[in-house]
């Protein structure tokens, strides 16, 4: 675990590091974290950004305050040694000669005009990858991106290749290949940040609202990159933590909607919801199993709104058998709200109205994407799909061999399926987000495309609170 996990406080003022003759301040990069050595009066221009390691005997920053301390010591016309960094400047040259569209050219002036830092947001399928290759060539720095997935990796390494023509780096999935311009995974990347964390100059996050999570958050702080770019449809978060994001690689520099560019830059696009009733015996099931489950949750006091709402409601279950009959009626009626037989036979009826067409569905959980699968023969992919196997079912669809794919929360992100233009939501949760991410899928342009997403809803169930949930944003007000 990279060092500055865990930050000593400072301890009244600041002490001398080394002899009080030091005639300048030495900066180096060491386990994922800033040693600073100097004088008290030179070290108190920067004091903000140091703490005090009893360790190591010195005084440590964070290595994200690369940039600015670097910045403060050349205002301040203080001399300093800076063996922190291993990257440079480069003539990274794009290979062909791309024609930004309007919102692509604001979003990189709006990241430029701020400083090489922030946020761009942009709806998935307007191009957010080229935003970042154009970033790279006008910024000329050793780069690293990171991506949420290996999908997305072995998708970026693809786009880079053939952007740059130069070897391209990959972390993650087994590879271990760094390169002046490096595609890593969230998860690889930051248990090595304490090795690599002074090789990059730009630091490029995509779907960055990954970022602020507990242990992902450590590959922007261990990174000495005093450039920063975050890429995303949707920032926010349920938790309130996209403020951490913005502290973590700027604030939003340029932000574009769905309803922006639809019918241009987006395919158009339509939204359809089905109210699916159960069936007779499935809706007296679903009755009893919801009333046995919420009578126990009432009688225990525990409230599943609250954050630790549910983590209470499992304990108290494991404790008793009446707890177990609960948990196990929970787990009946989302069952039969997510995959009943009446919500078989609307895939069905959609799949045969859509024949011709390719269509993606989406479930929110895998026992539902393998019903689907098993029921009308068709290919799964979750997360339990074998990187090999996945890839190829991918390739297949993207050929169009394959005109139907079910997959549970795979392709919610990133994953490039521009001919699809219908979309079915068999089941999902109240996550705005991944309701956005799945419109998205869907809206990749093409000529005389005109997309449309069904979502079924078994009517008189809990579905019906969480469709209203998750349809809070711009794109579904219409």
């Amino acid at each position: 675990m990279p060092w500055c996990n865990s930050w000593p406080n400072l301890n009244g003022c600041m002490a001398d590091s080394t002899s009080s003759d030091s005639s300048e301040i030495w900066i180096r990069f060491e386990q994922g974290s800033l040693r600073i050595t100097g004088s008290s009066q030179q070290l108190a221009t920067v004091a903000g950004y140091l703490r005090w390691d009893d360790r190591t005997d010195c005084y440590r920053a964070e290595a994200r305050r690369y940039g600015p301390i670097l910045l403060t010591l050349h205002q301040q016309k203080i001399p300093f040694r800076d063996d922190a960094r291993r990257f440079s400047v480069q003539s990274f040259q794009l290979q062909h000669q791309f024609e930004p569209r309007p919102h692509q050219r604001e979003a990189l002036s709006g990241w430029l005009a701020a400083k090489r830092q922030g946020v761009v947001v942009l709806p998935t399928g307007s191009g957010k990858t080229l935003v970042a290759r154009l970033a790279i060539a006008r910024t000329q720095r050793d780069t690293l991106i990171l991506v949420p997935t290996l999908d997305l990796m072995q998708q970026w390494h693809a786009q880079l290749a053939q952007s740059f023509s130069i070897p391209i780096g990959l972390l993650g999935g087994g590879d271990n290949l760094l390169e002046r311009i490096t595609v890593a995974t969230y998860d690889s990347a930051y248990l090595r940040m304490e090795q690599i964390g002074d090789r990059f100059g730009l630091l490029i996050c995509d779907e960055c609202h990954h970022l602020p999570a507990t242990t992902t958050r450590l590959a922007a702080i261990c990174s000495i990159a005093p450039f920063r770019l975050g890429l995303t449809a949707t920032p926010e978060r349920t938790d309130g933590q996209e403020e951490d994001l913005y502290d973590l690689l700027g604030p939003i520099c340029y932000r574009s909607e769905i309803t922006d560019l639809e019918g241009e830059y987006l395919a158009p696009y339509r939204l359809e919801q089905i109210a699916v009733l159960l069936d007779p015996d499935e809706r007296i099931a679903y009755d009893n199993a919801y009333a046995q489950y919420r009578d126990f949750v009432r009688s225990c006091g525990v409230q599943l709104s609250k954050p630790n709402g549910w983590s209470q409601f499992v304990q108290i279950c494991h404790r008793s058998q009446e707890g177990r009959a609960a948990y196990r009626a929970y787990l009946l009626q989302k069952r039969l709200a997510r995959a009943s037989r009446a919500k078989l036979r609307t895939v069905w009826m959609l799949l045969r109205q859509h024949k011709g067409e390719q269509v993606l569905l989406f479930t929110d959980d895998n026992a539902t994407a393998y019903a689907i699968g098993e029921t009308f023969f068709l290919p799964v992919i979750t997360h339990h799909t074998r990187v090999s196997e996945r890839k190829r079912i991918l390739d297949q669809f993207r050929s169009g061999d394959l005109p139907f794919l079910v997959n549970s929360h795979v392709l919610n992100e990133g994953v490039d399926v521009p001919e699809v233009a219908v979309g079915i939501i068999v089941s999902g949760s109240g996550s705005v987000r991944a309701h956005v991410q799945r419109l998205g899928r869907i809206l990749r342009p093409r000529e005389g495309k005109q997309a449309v997403l069904y979502e079924l809803v078994s009517e008189g169930t809990a579905e019906t609170f969480t469709s209203e949930k998750r349809r809070q944003h711009l794109a579904y007000q219409r």
